[in-house]
Parts: C-alpha cells; sequence; structure tokens
C-alpha cells in the first residue's frame, strides 16, 4: 500500500504557522512603521479569532491608517517568506517512521510556504516525494487528482492500492474516492467539525493521527492478494 498524506492540520496543528507568520509581521511592522510588536501580534491574533481569515492586514492596518496597496503587500510577503517555528507531534514523527516505504506528501497552497513548512517541520527526507501542487499550476490543486495520478504512474499500482490521509472534506476525498482510492480522513483542525455528504467525505474517520494504525490493517484486509 502507498501511504500519502497531507500537511496542514493533518501532520501538525497548521495553527502553529498562521502564529509564527503573524509574529513576523508585526515584527516588521515595528521596523517599518514603528508599532509595538507586541500589541500588533496580539491584535492579528483577535482578528483570526473573531473574523477568520481573508481581511485580517486590511482591517489591522486601518486601524493606523496604514492600509495601502503597497503596506498590505509588505505584510503578506513578510507572512510568506518568512522561516517559520514548527514542531510536530512526536507520536505523528514516530508513526511516519514505523510506515512501510516510499510516502509521499499532497499539499495545496503557495510554493514558497509550503516548503517552508516541510523545511521547518525537517519531514521531507521522510517522503519519496513532496508534491506542493501549486508547482503544477493552481489547475492542480486538490480536488484534482493530477499528482496522484503522478505518484500512481511513478508507483505503477492501481488506485486501490493508495491511501490517502487528509482533513478537509471540501477538497481532499471527493474524487479519489471516485477512482476507488482508499482516503482517511482525520477529524483535527479548522474542519474537523464540517458535515459533508459521505460521497464527498473520506471512506474511513479517525479523532486523531495516531488512530490510523487500526484504520491501515483494516484497510489492508480488504485488498487483493496481490497488491
Amino acid at each position: 500500500m502507498i501511504f500519502i498524506f497531507d500537511l496542514d492540520d493533518t501532520l501538525y496543528d497548521e495553527r502553529q504557522y498562521v502564529e509564527s507568520g503573524f509574529q513576523a509581521v508585526a515584527d516588521m511592522a515595528q521596523q517599518r512603521w514603528g508599532l509595538d510588536k507586541t500589541q500588533s501580534f496580539a491584535r492579528l491574533i483577535n482578528l483570526l479569532d473573531s473574523q477568520g481569515r481573508g481581511r485580517i492586514f486590511d482591517d489591522w492596518l486601518a486601524a493606523h491608517s496604514l492600509a495601502n496597496k503597497g503596506n498590505i503587500q509588505a505584510c503578506v510577503r513578510s507572512y510568506r517568506r518568512h522561516k517559520p517555528s514548527l514542531k510536530m507531534p512526536e507520536a505523528h514523527l514516530a508513526l511516519l517512521n514505523e510506515l512501510p516505504k516510499p510516502l509521499y506528501l499532497v499539499t495545496d497552497g503557495h510554493k514558497i510556504v509550503q516548503q517552508n513548512k516541510v523545511d521547518a517541520l525537517g519531514i521531507g527526507p521522510l517522503f519519496k516525494r513532496v508534491f506542493i501542487t501549486h508547482r503544477f499550476g493552481i489547475q492542480h490543486a486538490k480536488p484534482s487528482t493530477h499528482c496522484f495520478e503522478l505518484i500512481k504512474k511513478a508507483e505503477g499500482c492501481d488506485w486501490q492500492d493508495m491511501l490517502y490521509i487528509g482533513d478537509n472534506p471540501a477538497k481532499d476525498f471527493v474524487n479519489l474516492n471516485k477512482l476507488g482510492m482508499q482516503t482517511v480522513r482525520v477529524l483535527t483542525g479548522v474542519h474537523r467539525d464540517v458535515q459533508v455528504p459521505p460521497a464527498v467525505d473520506a471512506t474511513n474517520t479517525i479523532q486523531t493521527l495516531v488512530g490510523l494504525s487500526p484504520t491501515l490493517e483494516e484497510s489492508a484486509s480488504r485488498l487483493s492478494p496481490n497488491s
């Protein structure tokens, strides 16, 4: 069986990256505009928790009469290009080390951002290949199966011999289910409470990633003897 993982909110808590990015922006704002970095960070977190992503930098800068295009872009650049401080649970790292190889990673998002996350976590060497979908064009982001097709071709396997573990039912599983690929949804992160029709959701659900082993054993028992 070929194990393929999502990254954000599957292998680690993406909130870590967001807070690390906000700290980088707050540091930049203090240097550039003289805004207190502690107060700026607290306000950015407050905006995130109260209204979600979208206009956080716009609204924060507007309160300081700094919300012009150039300043907003400076915040976005600082956020995207910073070198994050991230940590993955030891149990998740142990799982990746114990699983049979090869392993693959398929993740959506900005190319620099996602690569910086992989580097910060130090997990690149654990995977045969890391697929950042936007490197192939945004049209190949999930739910596109493009990167999974590349894995299937590289491994010379059938769809049912591949298993994807992710967290977002809005895009992670629907097209893979149609192909007969095995899917596992981990109920962590911002999408943990999202309810979707069975055809869209994963074929298996676990509360945390450490619950993956029994699910894999059950999935393996359904594979054909020649897989």
